[in-house]
């Protein structure tokens, strides 16, 4: 390989790292805004920073973006209406862990699978384990990732005292 197309060829690795890094801060920033809307202590927090949190979140996607959370959470299509979802949290609280992250960038596109594990309340007050996978897909628009599809596949939702096991 001649030293031109070898640079090339480095050049497009190093933009796919980058673009791969990029698209881990973006969801890890999508986590720490969805948990956010929470206090510690469990309840939703107050309706002004519910509503800056809810603008941030939604300036994580695409406009013509897909948030499916499957049967038990929904779908919703575009910025607008992904922000309604998310300033009407369905939980008491949530904590999102995003782990084993399998990237795959082509050019200004991207695809990730993320195992979740969340430990969460729901709004009868009982305390819950969440585990699934989310199967995402990714633009950059401008210079910026965003995210245009986010799918979840709950693998089981299980109160905290009795666990998985049937």
């Amino acid at each position: 390989m001649d030293e031109r197309a070898r640079i090339e060829a480095l050049e497009r690795r190093i933009e796919a790292l980058e673009a791969a890094e990029a698209i881990r801060n973006l969801k890890a920033r999508y986590a720490e805004l969805v948990d956010r809307r929470y206090r510690r202590g469990g309840g939703v927090v107050e309706a002004e920073p519910l509503d800056a949190l809810a603008d941030e979140i939604a300036a994580l996607f695409s406009e013509d973006a897909v948030w499916d959370g499957g049967p038990g959470l929904g779908t919703c299509e575009g910025r607008a209406a992904i922000r309604a979802r998310f300033r009407d949290p369905t939980l008491l609280f949530s904590w999102h862990y995003f782990l084993k992250p399998r990237i795959s960038v082509e050019g200004d596109r991207a695809e990730a699978r993320w195992d979740i594990l969340a430990p969460c309340t729901t709004k009868d007050g009982r305390p819950h384990w969440m585990a699934g996978v989310e199967d995402d897909a990714y633009r950059r628009e401008n210079g910026v990732w965003r995210h245009t599809r986010m799918r979840l596949s709950t693998v089981f939702m299980a109160p905290y005292d009795r666990g998985w096991v049937r």
